[in-house]
């Protein structure tokens, strides 16, 4: 029999009578010192103009109402990425534009948590920020984003910084678009200090990269025995050095939606359905906060965000 994550707890981060817009999606989630912040982009549709990114704290008591804290006068925003340095800022990446072809991406930062914000900055040519999935921090400073480009083919790229954000320097393209088209990957550490990026294909099927050198050099890419839709995915490495991911497991549309486990990398096993009804449940986040609890919100039919506390220890 499959073990079976225990569920904590589950919400609609707003009430579908209460959606601040008529459609929500590509939602990110971080915990800050404060509690829990989500993100999401939010408007008519995607891809409209009045697209903006939308906000919410739980801060102890409950999602606060979402706010917009960032939009452009003449073009959409689009997949809002959270960070929280440790000891530091909480970033907010997103990216700026009229399609996935000709974005560019901007960055904002908070000293307390989310309630107010800097100014928005536009990151330097050629860099775009993480594009979906959260960065994660390696030695000392060094911020790796996990990034790609959709104007030339789907190619995944590494951006590097060494001063959190100061200067860039991106690696790739790390993929032939002919062989996997992949976007939106997300980074797993490894207890041997290797890094394994998990990538969104067009191939039918979860695709992978290896990294022995802190991220500036990476493996070919190779498929994982894991389908995957054309649809966002998400992962994060345990506390306990287990690597666990969110993701549709069918070979078409978005549902289900559901969390695999493994000791890895390679090896995945269920242990999770977070929604099987008919419908679009997608495009998933996940964090493991520091009291161990696993978060993951993600794209409730366009209509809401949801947020599941997941709890990993009995499995």
């Amino acid at each position: 029999m499959t073990p079976q994550i225990a569920r904590l707890g589950e919400e609609l981060i707003f009430a579908l009578d209460d959606a601040p817009t008529p459609q929500c999606h590509a939602s990110t989630i971080a915990e800050t010192r404060g509690g829990l912040v989500a993100a999401w982009f939010g408007g008519t549709r995607e891809g409209h103009p009045d697209v903006g990114i939308w906000l919410a704290r739980n801060v102890g008591a409950g999602w606060e109402a979402p706010r917009r804290v960032a939009a452009d006068a003449r073009f959409p925003c689009w997949n809002p990425v959270l960070f929280q340095v440790p000891a530091g800022p909480l970033l907010l990446f997103y990216k700026v534009g009229p399609n996935p072809r000709e974005w560019w991406g901007e960055w904002m930062s908070s000293a307390d948590g989310g309630a107010t914000w800097s100014e928005p900055v536009r990151l330097p040519e050629g860099v775009l920020g993480p594009i979906k999935n959260k960065p994660v921090l390696l030695e000392g400073q060094t911020l790796l984003s996990p990034s790609s480009h959709e104007d030339e083919g789907w190619r995944v790229y590494m951006e590097r910084s060494v001063d959190l954000g100061a200067t860039w320097e991106v690696i790739g393209p790390l993929n032939d678009p002919q062989a996997f088209g992949a976007i939106q990957p997300t980074i797993l550490t490894h207890p041997d200090g290797r890094l394994q990026a998990l990538c969104r294909t067009r191939q039918g099927c979860v695709a992978q990269l290896w990294s022995s050198d802190g991220g500036r050099g990476w493996s070919q890419m190779t498929a994982v025995a894991l389908p995957n839709p054309n649809s966002g995915i998400d992962g994060v490495t345990l506390a306990d050095g287990r690597q666990l991911l969110v993701y549709n497991h069918t070979a078409e549309g978005r549902t289900p939606l559901n969390v695999a486990l493994s000791r890895d990398g390679t090896q995945w096993e269920p242990v999770a359905v977070l929604e099987s009804q008919p419908g679009e449940y997608s495009y998933p986040a996940v964090i493991q906060a520091s009291d161990g609890v696993i978060h993951i919100t993600y794209t409730y039919d366009r209509r809401s965000i949801k947020h599941v506390a997941l709890d990993p220890r009995g499995w």
